[in-house]
């Protein structure tokens, strides 16, 4: 009995920790992962700058930057204080229209870069998309994984701005044919769209 009462006692509520010990193991190990591909991406970002020819994909690029910097501050002062941030999350207000170019163009075949004059501006936005990405997924396996109630959020409402950013690439790259956007036939299209029916009578609960 005695055994099981100290095994008890080693259990603590996140009310009985400091607000900068509120933190879980798995939290730390998946919010660490989620930073380092934050700062990764960052520092690729700086390395594409000085070869991008287009001064509209520039442009992105540094506001993408100065976005993801102050992403970053937000981050570790909530990972280091447990506690809402100087800065609260941000909204990325992205400038692309949301118009998407559908259809196909034929283009020659693509084979990786030799040298670094090879890297051009369809390269570096597909760089930069990738980062991206690769920061939305890990912000969400961390999200999930948060225990502490302002880390996760902050990371959870980080994940609609990395989308967003993502998105802006995208039409960029749409724009320029860099990414063609093919669509089915009108009829195989219709049939995925129907495929499902909604559930007759609401959602009742009980």
């Amino acid at each position: 009995m005695q055994h099981q009462q100290n095994q008890g006692q080693q259990f603590q509520r996140s009310e009985q920790v400091p607000p900068q010990m509120n933190h879980g193991g798995h939290e730390l190990f998946d919010a660490h992962e989620a930073i380092s591909g934050l700062v990764g991406g960052m520092e690729q970002y700086m390395l594409y700058e000085q070869h991008i020819q287009d001064p509209e994909l520039k442009s992105m690029l540094q506001r993408h930057q100065s976005f993801l910097t102050q992403l970053y501050n937000t981050i570790v002062e909530t990972l280091k204080t447990g506690q809402d941030p100087t800065v609260k999350t941000q909204v990325y207000e992205m400038t692309e229209s949301n118009d998407v170019l559908f259809g196909m163009q034929p283009t020659q075949p693509k084979t990786p870069a030799q040298s670094v004059q090879d890297i051009n501006d369809q390269c570096i936005s597909g760089f930069m998309m990738a980062a991206l990405k690769s920061s939305a997924s890990s912000f969400t396996m961390t999200a999930l994984e948060t225990t502490n109630p302002v880390l996760r959020r902050v990371f959870a409402d980080s994940i609609p701005n990395l989308i967003e950013m993502a998105y802006e690439v995208f039409l960029y790259q749409n724009r320029k044919h860099y990414y063609q956007v093919p669509q089915l036939k009108q009829e195989d299209m219709h049939q995925y769209m129907n495929a499902f029916a909604p559930v007759q009578g609401g959602t009742t609960m009980h």
